[in-house]
């Protein structure tokens, strides 16, 4: 078994901890919010940068262990990049429809 070296551990330890923080405040922000829109908002950000961070640290760690730069996670990076706001839009247009078809409460 091959141990990973100290100047990969910690930045990819570090990541790993951001990723986290960001994943649970996204997280925090679904339960917060009470309206719909506002609830698609928080997890998207957080999530997708949280997932960045997961992405680079397993770059850094697969390419310290593999001796050469590994790049195989950019791949998807790229596919998180382009399909994450594309659901949120999808969602949201389902959100718009909904609310379109439903009769506004009188106050």
């Amino acid at each position: 078994m091959t141990t990973l070296p100290l100047w990969a551990s910690i930045p990819a330890s570090v990541l790993l901890v951001l990723s986290g923080i960001l994943t649970l405040t996204g997280s925090a922000g679904l339960l917060r919010f009470k309206r719909f829109y506002s609830r698609m908002h928080a997890p998207t950000l957080g999530n997708t940068l949280g997932v960045g961070f997961v992405l680079l640290a397993s770059i850094l760690v697969s390419s310290a262990v593999e001796g050469h730069i590994v790049i195989h996670q950019l791949l998807i990076t790229f596919l998180l990049i382009i399909v994450s706001p594309v659901t949120a839009i999808l969602l949201m247009q389902a959100g718009l429809r909904r609310d379109a078809r439903r009769p506004v409460p009188e106050e």
